[in-house]
């Protein structure tokens, strides 16, 4: 009887045994599937245009990036969506078009069929802020008044902050309505505003450090460019949505005829990082709004 005991509980032992086997086989499959998942690409470099108002986002995000793709270099190119817009159109090489609106890559997709089909997203909202340098003693309370500034900072119709502000002014009944508002020039604007001096910028990033360093006495850059900022600027005013209407910075993959597979395929996983929850933390901690549909 004990015999038949001991062999009823060395089976079960066996069993057991057996199956914990199984069990491990499994989690070591699935490990190595996740590690197949995430193996890193070979040496690549991925080419990506960026407004000028990403510029400091980017280098997290970038940095994060590399922590799983430690191969691929991101080399970024930051400017006014205008003439990053144009450079391509133009031919230069690029691989991923991070544009601060939806114009400049409705064109390249509609127009100019630049933009890989299924790779565009939505990625950010951001919106036009009126600020002043810390102890500046501005009697400007925001846009409405911006013209009793001495000088103001304004970036032209060209580049999306510029053209956002405009199609502000026209809304708020400062400007007449065209259009296009991108085509009001500075001088209009200047003669609507009564003659104050307005200087020209060629991007948020210009008009940035020109009231940060009290060159000009306001100026109207996006709530994310007040980042790291906060010691130099006062926001005056944040303008609202029903102005400018939304501020949507759309991402998406170029047609690069001198990319091979490797570089394409890099591109496509960094767009898809972008638009991963990693990168949202990021995001908002530089002030922008993922909240986009």
């Amino acid at each position: 009887m004990k015999q038949k005991c001991v062999c009823v509980l060395l089976s079960a032992a066996m069993a057991m045994t057996m199956f914990a086997g199984c069990g491990n086989n499994k989690d070591q499959a699935a490990g190595e599937t996740e590690a197949a998942a995430a193996e890193p690409f070979e040496a690549t470099t991925v080419t990506v245009f960026a407004a000028k108002s990403l510029n400091t986002v980017m280098e997290e995000l970038i940095a994060e990036y590399n922590k799983t793709q430690p191969n691929v270099s991101i080399v970024g190119s930051y400017d006014s969506s205008g003439i990053l817009m144009t450079q391509i159109e133009e031919g230069a090489a690029c691989d991923v078009f991070f544009s601060a609106a939806q114009k400049q890559m409705d064109q390249l997709q509609d127009q100019d069929g630049l933009v890989i089909n299924g790779t565009r997203h939505n990625v950010v909202n951001n919106q036009v802020c009126v600020v002043t340098y810390k102890g500046s003693g501005t009697t400007v309370t925001g846009l409405s008044d911006i013209g009793n500034a001495k000088s103001i900072a304004l970036a032209d119709g060209s580049v999306p902050v510029g053209k956002y502000t405009r199609q502000a002014m026209v809304n708020a009944g400062m400007l007449d309505k065209v259009d296009d508002v991108s085509q009001i020039t500075t001088t209009e604007i200047q003669n609507a505003l009564g003659g104050v001096d307005i200087n020209e910028c060629a991007n948020v990033g210009a008009v940035t450090s020109a009231v940060a360093e009290g060159s000009n006495e306001v100026g109207t850059v996006y709530y994310s460019d007040t980042y790291s900022f906060e010691d130099r600027l006062e926001i005056l005013e944040k303008v609202s949505y029903d102005l400018t209407g939304n501020v949507i910075y759309p991402v998406a993959q170029i047609v690069n005829n001198e990319a091979d597979e490797l570089e394409q395929s890099a591109a496509e996983d960094f767009i898809n990082f972008l638009v991963s929850d990693d990168a949202k933390t990021i995001f908002q901690k530089y002030y922008f709004d993922t909240d986009v549909e």
